[in-house]
């Protein structure tokens, strides 16, 4: 929905689609939904249970979670047309270790795939706050083209061709700001987040090495800008599911504060990591605290506890 603004203030009329055909009838009669308060849905945006009012669309943008992609472009592989789709999931899929431009290429053959992300809070972009993020796609002409659909008087878009390096900064940094939100739950202070978000960017670093990210997209806004926002502010579902954990709280119950992609992506995450030999500590902590192994107490040990070493 927030997207749909976007592009909506950015001068396109936009088709909302949604699978619950009774919330998109109340969504188009009122405009107004309780997931983004206070964000009424723009008059050029029209909400739809019709899969089919896709196939006019010039662009689709697939904002499901990580672990539905498959199932919803599984959905869009029936609707006729070329069509370029745009994932703007930030995780990587259970099992298959599959990043989502993957996912879309294998689900929807023939088509042209990208990626959107960076620092951005839905409500944040609903609400028309200035905010700047990142289309990466590895057709240049096509990624330039796509930013200049979407770029409107609050959203600035930058283009790149590092689709794995924008796909990287995305999905790491959602297990990383778990960390920060143990932490901040379980009142370590800032000077421990801090060291958190430094050292986690290097082990982001590490892993984007291995999969031939470059390293000025992560230094950009689909790396590091998004680490610093999602690991700073309970805004971040991520960032709130681990405060929930420092303060004590179960993985279910944690849970039940909203989706927190890092929480599904941290086992493929830290997996991917083993099996290229790269050193990610924290993110394997955060996965531990996930899997039931290893408690905050013990997380917060074992991460003061290695051997001590050089800075890189």
């Amino acid at each position: 929905m927030a997207l749909a603004n976007a592009a909506a203030a950015a001068g396109n009329s936009v088709v909302l689609w949604g699978r619950d055909a009774e919330r998109m009838a109340a969504l188009e009669a009122t405009r107004l939904s309780d997931k983004l308060p206070g964000a009424p849905l723009s008059g050029r945006v029209f909400p739809t249970a019709d899969l089919c009012a896709l196939a006019r669309c010039g662009a689709i943008l697939v904002a499901t979670p990580a672990q539905a992609t498959r199932e919803a472009a599984g959905r869009l592989a029936a609707i006729p047309g070329s069509a370029p789709l745009v994932t703007c999931a930030k995780g990587i899929e259970r099992g298959s270790h599959a990043f989502m431009t993957e996912v879309l290429r294998q689900a929807v053959p023939g088509r042209a795939v990208a990626i959107l992300s960076g620092p951005s809070f839905a409500a944040d972009v609903a609400a028309g706050l200035p905010t700047a993020v990142t289309l990466a796609c590895a057709d240049e002409a096509l990624a330039r083209s796509l930013c200049r659909l979407m770029h409107g008087p609050n959203l600035r878009l930058y283009h790149s061709t590092d689709v794995r390096g924008v796909e990287i900064g995305g999905a790491a940094k959602n297990v990383l700001a778990i960390a920060c939100g143990v932490a901040a739950g379980r009142g370590l202070g800032a000077s421990a987040v801090a060291a958190l978000i430094a050292r986690g960017f290097a082990e982001l670093r590490r892993f984007g090495d291995a999969f031939g990210a470059r390293s000025q997209t992560l230094m950009g806004l689909s790396g590091l800008g998004d680490l610093v926002l999602t690991c700073s502010s309970a805004q971040s579902r991520n960032f709130a599911f681990g405060l929930a954990l420092g303060k004590g709280g179960s993985v279910e119950a944690a849970k039940s504060g909203g989706l927190a992609e890092g929480a599904f992506t941290a086992l493929a995450l830290t997996e991917m990591a083993r099996a290229r030999g790269v050193d990610m500590p924290i993110a394997h902590c955060v996965e531990a605290l996930i899997e039931g192994s290893l408690d905050v107490a013990g997380a917060v040990g074992a991460l003061l506890g290695r051997p001590q070493r050089g800075e890189e």
